[in-house]
């Protein structure tokens, strides 16, 4: 009995990796696909979000309550925009972890720091899951973002 205990430990611990990745994985599996074909380099957050580093800021990361200035590209997998703010003089202002920006923003923001510019890709339970933002964003999409942190904003 104690070589069949042994075994059934064994194959515990061989499988528990395995087990423990496909929990943590929250791409639909098409789409998982379509990301790593498509951005290979990409690196994983605890989280689930895929990220691409394009620019690298400086000074300290992004914290919760941070007032944050950015420009922005929200595309759906197949290219297409639905949201976007490049604009100068207004930028996207928001907290930084408030609920004002869809959970994936406020969680992969607090690895950010000001001048940083990234590619994000954000799984559907981190963006709108099953309800979407229709009629421009499907259920279950899997979101891409270009971001630049442009800067913390200083309280008045």
């Amino acid at each position: 009995m104690q070589p069949l205990r042994f075994f059934a430990a064994l194959c515990t611990l061989v499988s528990a990796p395995v087990l423990l990745h496909a929990q943590r994985e929250k791409l639909p599996p098409d789409d998982l696909d379509y990301v790593e074909r498509t951005w290979p380099k990409a690196k994983k957050s605890n989280t689930g979000i895929r990220y691409v580093v394009e620019k690298s800021g400086k000074g300290p990361l992004l914290v919760p309550g941070d007032l944050v200035m950015v420009h922005y590209v929200g595309k759906l997998l197949n290219g297409k925009v639905f949201d976007q703010n490049h604009d100068k003089k207004k930028p996207f202002t928001f907290r930084v972890d408030r609920g004002e920006v869809i959970k994936g923003w406020d969680e992969i923001l607090q690895s950010m720091r000001p001048g940083d510019k990234w590619l994000m890709i954000v799984p559907p339970e981190l963006a709108y899951g099953r309800r979407g933002d229709p009629p421009v964003i499907p259920s279950y999409a899997t979101l891409v973002f270009e971001v630049e942190v442009l800067g913390i904003k200083p309280e008045n």
